[in-house]
């Protein structure tokens, strides 16, 4: 799934061969805003390459490598099942990885392939690739830094496969953190953080995800392109409140900082949403 897995496959046939895939796997996700769905399935039907929906029964096949996938999988005994992981494991096992590490702040990103396991992303890594990022940052400029790691890695495990000398190493337990699922509620911005943090959150949440949220007058916006700015003494701090207007931009007081809205869309609508209809305005 995604533009990883398109890169991920673009990069196996060419540097290995079409010959050696059996069958592509592919899904939709209606929480981002492409899925490369279309794109993915356009180049297997090029290459005469048997697609399958994950819903179906599918055909035997020695080894199974999942690439930006959000669903379980089973596998027989007999079957390996390789993983690709948004993370540099064991940090952040679970679901939407690359999003937590920028909304932490992360200076390394990076992707590991590993076997799966019983419980997610707790199996011995095959191998890891790595790229350092500075911010700010968006998702979509992360995930283009990442997909040569996901490139390098299918070369890797793929050649390791056809030479039969894969080998894995277990994973240090005391070094485990997670990453949960996200649903629409955390989607919000919590105005009582720091603005540097509010930016990374609403970088992180872009393109191709639906965007970081907010709540206006009742009324839910996706807020797109902002800036930090320097805080100024506020006697009676309020997070989520306007305190000044640059232009049509509202600059909105944070836990610690000022964070300027530069663009915002009210949900359902691609629009600019700015300017808001008055000054005396708190985001929420």
């Amino acid at each position: 799934m995604t533009s990883k897995g398109l890169a991920t496959l673009q990069s196996f046939i060419a540097d290995i061969s079409a010959n050696y895939i059996s069958y592509i796997v592919v899904a939709q996700d209606r929480n981002v805003t492409n899925d490369y769905y279309d794109e993915i399935v356009v180049l297997a039907n090029s290459l005469g390459i048997p697609v399958y929906e994950r819903s179906q029964t599918l055909p035997y096949a020695s080894h199974l490598i999942a690439v930006s996938w959000r669903w379980l999988i089973e596998a027989n005994s007999d079957q390996k099942l390789i993983v690709f992981h948004d993370s540099l494991l064991p940090r952040y096992r679970g679901f939407s990885p690359l999003p937590s590490a920028l909304i932490n702040g992360d200076g390394l990103v990076g992707v590991t392939a590993l076997m799966a396991s019983e419980e997610y992303d707790r199996g011995p890594v095959i191998a890891q690739k790595a790229v350092e990022i500075s911010y700010p940052i968006s998702i979509s400029k992360a995930i283009e830094l990442l997909e040569p790691c996901y490139q390098k890695l299918a070369i890797e495990v793929a050649n390791s496969i056809l030479r039969g000398d894969m080998v894995s190493t277990a994973q240090n337990e005391a070094d485990a953190t997670y990453s949960i699922w996200r649903d629409e509620q955390d989607y919000f911005i919590d105005w009582n953080w720091d603005a540097e943090r509010i930016k990374r959150f609403i970088d992180a949440l872009g393109f191709p995800y639906k965007g970081a949220s907010t709540t206006l007058e009742g009324e839910t916006f996706r807020i797109r392109e902002c800036e930090t700015l320097p805080d100024v003494h506020i006697e009676n701090r309020s997070a989520g409140k306007v305190i000044f207007m640059r232009g049509y931009c509202p600059i909105v007081v944070c836990g610690t900082g000022l964070l300027k809205i530069q663009v915002m869309n009210k949900e359902g609508f691609t629009d600019n949403a700015l300017p808001i209809k008055k000054f005396r305005s708190r985001f929420v």
